[in-house]
């Protein structure tokens, strides 16, 4: 599989955030995008997440599974963790990797699994209005777990993660690209990525 852009433009509020991007992702590789606050970051994953949609160029999959959409084959992990705080951890799981096209009987991983992975293993039956600002971030990396695709879309993936769950992470990282799948990351310093390529973003980077 590979990601490639060719021209990307990106235009928000009237503003040329950024144009002529070019760059590709292979199997087993990691991107990381850095770049001033507003460089345009979080608005080039949320385009190959098919948020929003790009000014100019097109992005291409290639050897992906051609019934699907690049963002039927991606995983998506923005700011917002996304998460209903009247449900309990598993019941947010659940809605999550159903709604990615999984069931607890036929995903990668059970959920109990996936939750023990990221150090929620006994926290099931918890509304999730009780987990702290990490746990609700690991919450979000479970699905990482429970859901296999091919393309993760990370945006400053160790917010509110503590040392032992930025490890946690970055092993998740290590083996999703050991296993063939690639990733995208926006990010203001290292979060754990092994020999990343680079992409820097904003006027004179």
């Amino acid at each position: 599989m590979r990601l490639e852009a060719k021209d990307l433009g990106c235009i928000r509020g009237g503003r040329d955030v950024f144009s002529g991007l070019d760059f590709t992702v292979a199997a087993g590789e990691a991107l990381q995008v850095g770049g001033r606050n507003g460089a345009g970051k979080s608005s080039l994953l949320r385009i190959i997440a098919g948020l929003i949609g790009a000014a100019a160029g097109h992005l291409t999959c290639v050897g992906g599974d051609a019934e699907k959409t690049i963002p039927e084959q991606a995983h998506y992990l923005g700011h917002q963790d996304a998460l209903k705080p009247s449900l309990t951890v598993t019941e947010n799981l659940e809605f999550w990797t159903r709604y990615l096209g999984g069931t607890e009987s036929d995903s990668a991983r059970p959920l109990a699994e996936a939750l023990n992975t990221v150090g929620l293993g006994g926290l099931g039956a918890l509304p999730a209005a009780y987990l702290s600002a990490g746990q609700r971030r690991r919450l979000s990396l479970a699905r990482l777990v429970a859901v296999e695709r091919p393309i993760w879309l990370l945006d400053e993936p160790t917010t509110a993660l503590d040392r032992e769950a930025q490890g946690t992470l970055a092993d998740l990282m290590r083996r999703h690209r050991a296993g063939g799948g690639l990733i995208v990351a926006a990010a203001h310093g290292p979060i754990g990525l092994d020999d990343p390529k680079t992409l820097r973003l904003g006027a004179g980077a």
